[in-house]
């Protein structure tokens, strides 16, 4: 396994993160014990950083299961404060008293803890911010004496959508200490400043949708049908026709295999070798996941012309997370 610099409670963090979204079903029903086993594996194979969230349903909980029956040394844990108010929170600025109000951020760690079955987490981050809110006020405190207090070791903040330039004051204020952002082939705009100023100020990055949403496997063809409940539900319909969507995903195939195994293994690279990138988040919820995201991430590195190629020529803009979330 390949390890960032950068260091999370008292750990140097593995580029291949465990995005545990998956444990909530909303991919598809899971059986558990089909997900402790791929959280062991991962562990077992070198992964010591799992991404969770309050709003992820029963995550928390499979998560605090599976970590009491490892017999290993304990991963880095981060969860995210749950968020209050309208869906459209995650596609324009909200109030943030109406998101977070008073005594939220406490409530939610509390509730994980509990969930986990841990003592203290190691990170905690909004799992919305958006710059209306400033930098300072009620809830930045509550972040900061959860901090003092030792219940979180770290502190940070998830950005909404693609805009990752939105968090570069956030970012250099030195108040927060990890920051998520989307980063992909597709979308690779945080590499342009946020993630380069992230570098300088020690603040770890957490990249996430980095196979955007699995489009980036090229598993999703023009018949792929996701049921109502799945994540994707409408995802790669809504903003582009889907047949625009698969020509920008069959243009990427003449890298593979010379320069990567596949789509997907192409795309974790991408997202996860960049200077600056602390972890590039998947779903590793089905073991068989867990070990094809980790081959990937120990496969040599793209070469630097291939790299540049992809950053600059095969960026495909779009803002689906606003679209499935005016409602």
């Amino acid at each position: 396994m390949q390890y960032s610099d950068i260091e999370l409670a008292g750990q140097k963090v593995g580029k291949a993160g465990f995005g545990a979204m998956g444990f909530a079903g909303w991919f598809g029903n899971q059986d558990e014990r089909e997900s402790v086993r791929a959280l062991h594996y991962a562990l077992d194979h070198g992964v010591n950083f799992i991404d969770t969230a309050r709003a992820y349903g029963e995550s928390e909980a499979v998560i605090g299961r599976a970590l009491r029956s490892w017999r290993g040394k304990p991963p880095i844990v981060a969860t995210k404060v749950e968020s209050l108010g309208a869906r459209r929170r995650w596609g324009m600025p909200v109030d943030v008293e109406t998101v977070f109000p008073r005594g939220q951020v406490r409530a939610s760690a509390e509730r994980s803890l509990k969930e986990l079955g841990l003592d203290r987490l190691d990170v905690l981050q909004l799992h919305l911010w958006w710059p209306t809110w400033g930098m300072e006020g009620y809830w930045m405190d509550e972040l900061q004496q959860l901090k003092a207090e030792g219940i979180a070791r770290h502190v940070g903040v998830s950005i909404p959508d693609h805009r990752s330039d939105l968090a570069l004051g956030l970012v250099g204020s030195g108040l927060i200490d990890t920051v998520q952002t989307i980063v992909n082939i597709f979308d690779p705009l945080a590499l342009d400043a946020l993630v380069p100023l992230a570098a300088q100020r020690g603040v770890a990055v957490i990249a996430r949708c980095v196979l955007d949403e699995g489009g980036l496997t090229g598993a999703v063809t023009a018949s792929t049908e996701f049921p109502k409940g799945d994540y994707r539900h409408g995802y790669f319909d809504d903003t582009v026709p889907r047949s625009v969507y698969l020509e920008k995903v069959e243009a990427l195939r003449e890298f593979v295999p010379r320069y990567a195994g596949s789509l997907a293994a192409m795309a974790l690279k991408f997202a996860s070798q960049p200077e600056g990138i602390t972890t590039a988040l998947t779903s590793m919820h089905i073991p068989e996941f867990a070990e094809a995201n980790i081959q990937a991430i120990d496969a040599p590195d793209l070469p630097e012309d291939v790299f540049d190629l992809l950053r600059t020529r095969h960026r495909f803009i779009k803002n689906f997370n606003n679209a499935t979330h005016w409602d």
